[in-house]
This record gives C-alpha cells, structure tokens and sequence, in this order.
C-alpha cells in the first residue's frame, strides 16, 4: 500500500509524458521532474527487493516495467551520437545565460567570455543598466559587434560582424533578438530565445514554444536557438521543437543530465535544466558544459558547434 501511494507520482509523470498534457496546462510545472520521478521508481523497487515482505512476484514485475518504460524516455539522451566531424571542421564556440534581471556579475562573464573565447554570446533577461555595466567590464572590447534589445529581454553579442539582425515578430511574450553570423563561409542564424515560465501561464508559454517550432520549421541548417526556453526535454513542446528540425546538444553529446536552474539558494543544487543550445542539421556538437556565474540564478551554458561540409 505504501509503495503505492509513493509510486502514485511517477506514474502520473509518466502518463502526462506519454501523452503530452503539459502542454498549455499546469502540469507543464511537474513535468519537469521527470528524471526525478525515475529516480524513485529505482528506490522503490530496490526496496521491495531488499525486504522480504515487499517482495511480492508480481508487485515486483509491475514496477519493473515502470521503472523501465522511464528509463527508455530518458535512455537516448545519456547516449552520444556520435557524430563524424571531420578534423578540419570550422568551429563556433557559442554561450547563453540568463543575466537575472540584470543581476549577474559583469566581470564574471566578461571573465567567462575571455576565458571560453567565445564567438557568440546571447543575453538573456538583460535591463539598459545591465547592457551599461557589461560594456564598462569590458564586453565591447572583447565583442563589439552587438543587436541590443534590453527594452524587450534577450541580447547577442558577437566577435563576428552580425547581419540581419533584430527581432521577430512572431507571437511570443516579446521578441526574440536574431542576428546572422557568417562564419567559414557560411551564414549561420543565431535566435537568442527567452519563453515566458509555465509556472505563470503555461497557455502563454506554450504559445511561445509553438511560435519557435513554427521558426524552425522555417529555418536553414544553418541555425542555433539557445538561451532559456524555460523547457527540459521531457516537455511536450520542447519536444515539437526539437522535432522541426533541431538538435539539443547536451543530448546529442550524452549530457543527459545537466541542470541549470535554480543557483544561489541555500542547501539547493541545480535541479532542472530550463537552458539549451540547440541547432540545426548543418553543424554538430563538440562540446558542451555548464558554468556557474555569480549573480544570476541561471548557470551559463557553453557550446562548441562545427560546421559540417555541405
């Protein structure tokens, strides 16, 4: 009985996963503890059978096949594929983070920006103040080619001359900030993404999520999304971008656990990673890792892409 009411959770997760019902409800909120509802199914069944009165044949059979139906939607992300890049392959070294409202230490990521050399860097949740204090640390020396938009959200900055850039006009919570990058002569298009958080309305965010699926449809090869899509890949929505013809790149690299939100609190670690870099069939992933910035309760991203022959 007991066992039951534990298992009562996952096995709810596991029913709104296979049926996609995050999508424009509340249930988007637990859905992203997916990995986590697995992890209990583990313990539970190792627990009934480690001790013999909970060790009913049955009982035991049908958590086995619970536990392994999580395992086979969480299988694929821990495993590389292993992709063939050739070694003369032009590299892009690519971050995001979400600056929390301007919160984040200026220096930290300038820092960051020095250290990872970075190409292409977008903004999130950046205010004018934030924009000011980035350039005084010294940002614009190191990335002068910039499409600034504090008054709606997300920002790019690039070493690389940027062209067409500017904001969408689709129908998110505020624009996306998009730039081109021509890079071993090749123009890639770089989208800056911050959806609105299904906590606060999951219509809304959902929507957004629809309104960037729509974008990739349209898009090139040549293409990367990343920023904070306030989505783990076990939402339905992420899912359907992902499936216009993206690639998250923790997942394509076997990062299949790689939390980035939240950071700063107390006795809390990471929990759930809500930021991505995904791109298109044109390039591959090389590298990917995560990076704790002070100020924000976001941890940074970094991601090294390259080009693949045409």
């Amino acid at each position: 009985m007991g066992c039951g009411i534990v298992l009562a959770a996952p096995t709810a997760l596991l029913v709104v996963r296979l049926t996609g019902f995050d999508a424009g409800t509340p249930l988007a909120v637990p859905m992203a503890l997916f990995p986590y509802a697995a992890v209990l199914v583990a313990l539970v069944l190792g627990t009934m059978v480690a001790v013999p009165v909970l060790r009913s044949g049955w009982a035991v059979a049908v958590v086995a096949v619970l536990l392994l139906t999580h395992m086979g939607l969480l299988a694929p992300r821990f495993v590389p594929e292993g992709r063939h890049v050739p070694p003369d392959a032009f590299e892009l070294r690519v971050a995001t983070v979400n600056a929390d409202a301007g919160a984040v230490d200026p220096r930290a990521l300038v820092d960051l920006v020095r250290t990872e050399r970075i190409d292409v860097l977008a903004v999130e949740q950046m205010p004018s103040g934030g924009v000011d204090a980035l350039e005084k640390a010294g940002l614009g020396a190191l990335m002068p080619h910039q499409e600034l938009h504090p008054e709606y959200d997300s920002s790019i900055y690039s070493r690389h001359p940027l062209s067409r850039a500017g904001t969408t006009k689709v129908d998110t919570a505020w624009p996306q900030t998009t730039a081109d990058v021509v890079v071993g002569g090749r123009t890639v298009q770089f989208v800056a993404v911050h959806t609105y958080y299904p906590l606060g309305d999951a219509e809304r965010w959902t929507r957004d999520m629809d309104a960037l699926t729509s974008m990739a449809r349209r898009s090139g090869p040549d293409t990367v999304f990343l920023g904070d899509f306030n989505a783990s890949l076990d939402h339905a929505p992420m899912r359907e971008l992902i499936a216009a013809g993206l690639t998250d790149t923790h997942a394509e690299l076997g990062h299949g656990w790689a939390p980035t939100w939240p950071v700063g609190l107390a006795l809390v670690p990471p929990l759930i990673q809500l930021d991505h870099v995904l791109h298109g069939p044109g390039l591959a992933g090389v590298s990917v890792g995560e990076h704790t910035v002070p100020g924000t309760d976001h941890r940074a991203v970094v991601a090294v892409l390259a080009l693949l022959p045409t």
